[in-house]
């Protein structure tokens, strides 16, 4: 007996093939089509108990195939798949209606599982269409893993449900968070963020809560808080983890009651904000030194999410590394091409500093370099420097005759290749003024780069009398960017 008709539209006929069998296998009736205005005909007859269909098919893509069908049948689930797998193909899903969004390529299983869930609830996700005009990525990725984000966003998008974002420093959490409410139902409300680590412990409830006038010595006006700031919008809460005991307290009220009080004040204040947190710490092992409240915990994490480390998504860093590129571009900064094997180097890093840290060496690259185009070399000299990164020499000492030695090995190494490469070429005479021409310009810039352009730093890495530095770059030109990471 049939569990049920499954309508398939895909102009791929191997993936066709692929859902009937699979389908079949569950025990589903399935009739499959390469266009929409077939699917369309089967869903006006009446026909089918869940579609799934591809959004860029022949005659009509599917994404804006989708009102219609929600007008015509409103409690006819629809599973929509694309291999153009970017956030905002997941929300302009979840906005228009669709039940779920799988990516291309997706795992048969978990398609068979979507399906027999959605068969079961006829739970749907509702909400408005997004503006056709929306071009901006927040994220960038196509891997699995951030497909995994890009659903659970879409998900969200229509509620008012507390998340709890994680990852390591540097992975965009507050991206995510931006994105929740940019695309969500508070879009047109503010979206105020605070950072618990930047905050002085005993300033936190009043930047959070605001205070009264008198409230304390220095309070001389009454001065709304972060909370009040964000009414009718969303407040990021970045790392919860840092929050004092006292003001964790008070945030538990707001969570459990709706209300707070101001800092000094007397009469409750309903809070109207969605509230999303994010945090690099594991609050669990917080919760066991007694340094966060459990109850606490289980309040703002009612949906976890974890953002993944750039380490186990590399196949995402050629598309950061241009967008990062077009970034600088709007900045004003040099546009800049990059070659395949450059971003084949970018993509075999580690990134212990995750998207910050690769967003950073883009910017310093177009930033430092004239070249219009970004080659391995530039690429591998950036990625030298970095990872050298707190081994480089102090002034002290320190562990600097380790990174000596490694700096020197590293010229060496350089210079070697350069010989290899160009030796044929060298002139008979002045080799060593030739040389150290060649190699005195990228050092000082890479050691400015390395110090964000500190020449008191940079004077104390490079063993240069301040002034020395000082004139080094005017006669070669450098520029010095400060503040880059």
């Amino acid at each position: 007996m049939s569990r049920g008709t499954i309508l398939i539209a895909d102009d791929d006929q191997a993936i066709r093939t692929v859902l009937d069998q699979a389908l079949g296998r569950a025990g589903y009736e399935v009739r499959s089509t390469a266009n929409a205005t077939t699917l369309w005909r089967w869903i006006g007859d009446g026909q089918g108990d869940l579609v799934i269909t591809d959004i860029v098919m022949p005659d009509e893509n599917g994404l804006d195939l989708l009102p219609r069908i929600k007008k015509m049948r409103p409690d006819l689930p629809v599973v929509v798949m694309s291999a153009q797998s970017t956030i905002l193909t997941a929300i302009k899903a979840a906005e228009r209606g669709a039940h779920e969004y799988l990516p291309k390529p997706f795992d048969l299983k978990e398609l068979v599982n979507v399906v027999q869930r959605a068969l079961t609830n006829g739970e749907q996700t509702a909400g408005g269409a997004l503006d056709e005009g929306e071009e901006r990525l927040p994220v960038i990725g196509r891997s699995a893993a951030m497909q995994d984000i890009y659903r659970t966003l879409a998900r969200l998008m229509q509620t008012d449900l507390t998340v709890m974002i994680s990852g390591e420093s540097g992975t965009g959490k507050e991206l995510v968070a931006r994105a929740l409410h940019d695309y969500g139902k508070r879009r047109n409300g503010p979206f105020v963020a605070i950072n618990m680590a930047a905050i002085p412990k005993d300033l936190i409830e009043s930047e959070l809560f605001g205070h009264e006038k008198g409230a304390f010595t220095g309070a001389t006006a009454r001065n709304p808080g972060h909370f009040e700031l964000a009414e009718g919008g969303t407040l990021f809460l970045d790392e919860i983890g840092d929050m004092p005991a006292e003001a964790q307290t008070r945030l538990l009220r707001v969570l459990q009651q709706g209300e707070y009080n101001m800092v000094g004040g007397r009469t409750s204040i309903r809070a109207n904000v969605r509230i999303i947190a994010a945090t690099n710490q594991d609050l669990r092992q917080l919760i066991r030194q007694g340094l966060f409240r459990e109850d606490l915990y289980y309040r703002l994490n009612v949906v976890p999410m974890r953002m993944p480390p750039l380490r186990e998504r590399t196949e995402d860093v050629p598309d950061l590394a241009r967008h990062f590129l077009l970034q600088a571009e709007a900045a004003g900064l040099p546009a800049k091409r990059i070659t395949r094997a450059a971003l084949e180097r970018l993509r075999t890093h580690s990134w212990p500093g995750n998207v910050r840290e690769l967003e950073n060496l883009i910017q310093r690259i177009v930033a430092l370099y004239p070249e219009d185009v970004i080659e391995r070399g530039v690429v591998e000299a950036e990625l030298g420097l970095m990872s050298m990164g707190s081994g480089l020499p102090d002034a002290s000492g320190g562990d600097g005759q380790m990174a000596g030695d490694s700096i020197g090995a590293s010229v060496e190494q350089h210079l070697a290749r350069y010989f290899q490469a160009h030796g044929d070429s060298l002139p008979p005479a002045g080799l060593y003024d030739r040389v150290v021409r060649e190699v005195e310009r990228p050092l000082i810039q890479l050691c400015l780069a390395a110090t964000r352009g500190n020449q008191i730093r940079a004077a104390e890495l490079l063993g240069l009398n301040r002034n020395t530095l000082r004139k080094k770059i005017k006669d070669l030109d450098i520029q010095v960017v400060r503040g880059l990471n």
